[in-house]
């Protein structure tokens, strides 16, 4: 009965859903364990190109089954309107295979409003939220005025408890909230019935599924340092994005997981605000973001870029435990000559080196990286698809990265498609 996790290593889009599409081919069952529909999985297989933000991105292998966890916040029009997109787009029969845990809390339109007025409020110091209502939704979860799938089928207590948590917020954010909460209610009338055959009790389906058996694959959404507890905090999302929160929002018995794997970019990074060491706003950063195609699967904004930061993957390496690791885009590095990896933070204020990866936000933004050089390969790998065929100089940055953190890099994606990947045993 094996279990494979599959996580983001850095601040998201490393390009994990190539290697769960990969694993799904095998898997009889793929599921989401948390975060909502801001997370991005880009999907290019069979000849269907496909932006997964809500659906898990297994779907897209035939018989896989898939599963939306309790630890996920639902919003349930993003769904409907996202599993009728990939059914036109040529997967017929999805909608007979996706499946929602009746413990998930519901992301309210109220929530994403919410998210609006409280960055508004923020002005000059938002956190960057991509205005979703995640962390709203996870808020009103976490003071138990949140309202699970399950809830919603009792209509008339579940009206009652929508228009006193609008109530609420009515009063917390006044003119600011701007919200029709009889609009929403009066869409969820069509939404019990369209979502009623997904809803099922999502503790026995993954137990059943550990009980025959099945393998599954876990998809990861966003990255450990995007997490609530041990990523740049405030500049976070309001999920548990690691492997403690893909066990816990799944309920997956920890006896059956086979491996966890982290999928790192081969440089770095970042969407939004906050700390990013590594970060080159210069001629550096601009040929990254161009020849990467570095934008945000979800809503296409720029995402800054810098070096490759190996005290940060070291970091996340420590809090999730890899068994392996996926390198992604190694080909994104042929044209450079010299390639520089940060292996150390130092303060700039006292010029003492730090220890790990820090806490306090104000210090991840003063500190001064310490590189170390590489040799370039200045030649096309794209599309490779065997170890013996990488340069020297890329094999070396592969087994370089290998020693800093003590994990084995199994897997070195090389292109878009889905065969754009190289193996190692």
């Amino acid at each position: 009965m094996p279990t494979t996790i599959i996580i983001g290593s850095q601040w998201g889009d490393e390009g994990k859903g190539k290697l769960t599409d990969i694993f799904c081919s095998k898997a009889d069952i793929v599921a989401r364990a948390a975060g909502g529909h801001n997370a991005g999985h880009v999907v290019q297989a069979n000849g269907i190109y496909h932006n997964f933000r809500l659906l898990p991105s297994g779907l897209m292998v035939p018989k896989c089954l898939a599963l939306i966890g309790t630890g996920v916040v639902f919003h349930i029009p993003t769904f409907l309107q996202e599993l009728a997109d990939l059914i036109r787009e040529g997967v017929p029969d999805a909608a007979e295979r996706v499946f929602v845990s009746n413990r998930c809390h519901v992301n309210f339109d109220l929530h994403a409003a919410v998210d609006a007025a409280q960055e508004e409020e923020l002005a000059g110091r938002a956190v960057g939220s991509m205005r979703r209502g995640i962390g709203p939704c996870y808020g009103t979860k976490a003071v138990r005025s949140g309202v699970r799938l399950a809830e919603i089928f009792d209509e008339a207590a579940f009206e009652d408890k929508l228009r006193r948590l609008a109530d609420g917020f009515r009063k917390r954010f006044g003119p600011l909230l701007k919200y029709d909460v009889e609009d929403e209610i009066a869409r969820f009338r069509g939404y019990r019935e369209a979502i009623e055959k997904h809803v099922v009790d999502g503790v026995l389906f993954m137990a059943r599924a550990e009980e025959r058996g099945a393998n599954i694959v876990v998809e990861g959404s966003q990255a450990i340092l995007l997490d609530i507890d041990y990523g740049t905090y405030p500049y976070v999302t309001s999920s548990s994005a690691g492997l403690g929160g893909a066990i816990s929002g799944l309920g997956l018995n920890i006896r059956c997981v086979k491996e966890v794997i982290g999928v790192v970019k081969a440089y770095t990074t970042r969407l939004g605000p906050g700390g990013f060491p590594t970060e080159d706003s210069g001629e550096v950063g601009k040929h990254l973001q161009e020849l990467g195609g570095e934008y945000a699967a979800v809503i296409g904004r720029k995402l800054r870029c810098g070096w490759l930061d190996l005290v940060a993957l070291r970091y996340s390496c420590m809090v999730n435990h890899y068994d392996s690791l996926q390198l992604s885009k190694i080909d994104v590095l042929s044209t450079f000559e010299t390639i520089k990896v940060g292996i150390a933070y130092r303060d700039r204020e006292t010029g003492k080196e730090i220890a790990s990866f820090p806490a306090n936000h104000a210090l991840l933004e003063r500190v001064e990286v310490v590189y170390d050089e590489l040799s370039g390969w200045n030649t096309r790998i794209a599309k490779l698809r065997d170890w013996s065929e990488l340069p020297n100089e890329a094999q070396d940055y592969v087994k370089y990265i290998e020693r800093f953190v003590g994990v084995k890099i199994k897997w070195i994606g090389t292109g878009a498609e889905r065969e754009d990947l190289i193996t190692r045993e």
